[in-house]
């Protein structure tokens, strides 16, 4: 006799997909259908097992296990223009820069979603509801993972409603890297829980994971996120009071991590991680990719609290803390007028000229009110020949804040993002101490 689970799980999948083909759009549009989507990056080929019955109800939960799902919504602005929303938990990433057309060879229509800042972009042919294609990231050699997606799916992972065994709400210490000792990373994973809805993130020394979603269906857990540049899963089992999971990273990192819940758990300090020379000057030189030579010291970083960002144009978390620093200084008009902020932005490519093109873009984008400029390659190595005041380098970003005598106040390594639980308290302490600093005289 057939186990009621599994019964059950059958069944369950017949009426989603039921519903699911029930679903309907607005038929005013001419390209592709509006709405949300739900989008999977196959991070490896899937088999089904023959001697396996536990297959049989993974592919009843709608999920296959190696599979990263994540949704995003086309928004039509008239007939013929949409844009795409990608959707991590409460945040959406707008995605305007999409290339339609129709590939006569094959009778399909096509489309290409960009991703500028990151150098990355999905193919995919079109028919109807389903799409088919490769996310493709252009800084990496061959680096293609394959992609679909269905229209009016409305669920990340599942739509079954299996009781879960813990609610994981709270804060969980975390080690990443279980399976070798002596490459363990220390993390904080942050999750709230509502029924079998999961969302959250892991923070680390060097930044965080940013916003995550999933499911909690019994005693499994999944998490994942998409945002053009990352393609970050996580899956795990509940295991009494400790959690153990795997995490993928593309299809480039697979590594296994353990978590437990311990107030007593901590983080190293971002403000200390990274040593520098106190006594020390800084010193560059550098060329704008507008052709405007930034020379430190000079005239027009005197009498300024200077602010030098370590960065790139590749990394989240830089992006998170540029767009930190650009609503700041429109927020404070005041202390900003008193400040400076000059970000170098350490790149993949080794072409000047291109690194260049892509600052100037990625500088417009994101509407930067301040400099951007090539430092090198990225690597910390060389984030470390610019800046050889500092000691142990880790961490795209690193802010350095220097007060208008030229001394070095703060190094601080990572970014703790919107997703995380300790962005409001940074925002509070990052405009204290600009406050104190603008006020101080250079003399």
């Amino acid at each position: 006799m057939m186990h009621k689970f599994l019964l059950a799980s059958l069944f369950a999948a017949f009426l989603g997909f039921l519903f699911s083909g029930c679903i309907t759009t607005s038929t005013s549009y001419t390209r592709v259908p509006p709405g949300i989507w739900r989008g999977v990056l196959s991070l490896e080929k899937f088999s089904i097992p023959t001697n396996k019955k536990d297959t049989i109800i993974l592919l009843t939960d709608q999920f296959q296990e190696g599979e990263l799902p994540f949704q995003f919504e086309v928004v039509y602005t008239d007939a013929e223009r949409f844009y795409v929303d990608i959707i991590n938990g409460t945040e959406r990433i707008r995605c305007d820069s999409i290339r339609y057309g129709r590939d006569r060879t094959m009778a399909r229509d096509t489309m290409n979603i960009y991703f500028p800042e990151y150098q990355s972009y999905i193919h995919t042919d079109i028919r109807g509801g389903v799409m088919q294609g490769e996310w493709v990231v252009t800084t990496k050699e061959k680096y293609k993972i394959p992609f679909y997606a269905h229209s009016g799916r409305d669920y990340r992972f599942t739509n079954m409603r299996e009781k879960p065994v813990k609610d994981l709400t709270g804060s969980w210490a975390t080690l990443f890297g279980v399976e070798k000792p002596e490459d363990q990373e220390k993390a904080i994973g942050e999750f709230k829980q509502q029924d079998n809805y999961l969302a959250g993130t892991f923070r680390t020394e060097t930044g965080d994971y940013r916003f995550l979603e999933g499911t909690v269906q019994g005693r499994k857990f999944y998490l994942s996120c998409f945002d053009g540049a990352h393609a970050f899963l996580f899956s795990g089992s509940i295991k009494g009071d400790t959690l153990q999971g795997e995490f993928r990273s593309g299809k480039h990192l697979k590594t296994l991590w353990t978590a437990w819940q311990d107030s007593s758990f901590q983080l190293g300090n971002p403000d200390t991680l990274t040593g520098y020379d106190a006594q020390a000057t800084l010193q560059f030189e550098r060329t704008t990719p507008e052709g405007t030579v930034l020379k430190y010291p000079g005239a027009e970083f005197d009498n300024k609290v200077n602010i030098f960002t370590i960065s790139g144009t590749w990394c989240p978390n830089c992006k998170d803390e540029q767009l930190f620093l650009r609503d700041f200084l429109k927020a404070n008009p005041e202390m900003a007028s008193k400040m400076k902020v000059t970000s170098f932005s350490f790149e993949r490519g080794k072409d000047v000229n291109k690194a260049n093109q892509q600052l100037t873009a990625y500088k417009n984008r994101l509407e930067l009110p301040f400099p951007l400029v090539y430092g090198g390659l990225a690597t910390t190595e060389e984030a470390g020949k610019l800046f050889p005041a500092l000691r142990n380098i880790s961490a795209f970003p690193t802010m350095i804040i220097v007060d208008k005598k030229g001394k070095i106040r703060r190094v601080h390594t990572g970014f703790d993002g919107p997703a995380t639980s300790k962005y409001a308290g940074f925002q509070q302490e990052f405009s204290a101490l600009m406050g104190v600093l603008t006020a101080e005289t250079a003399q």
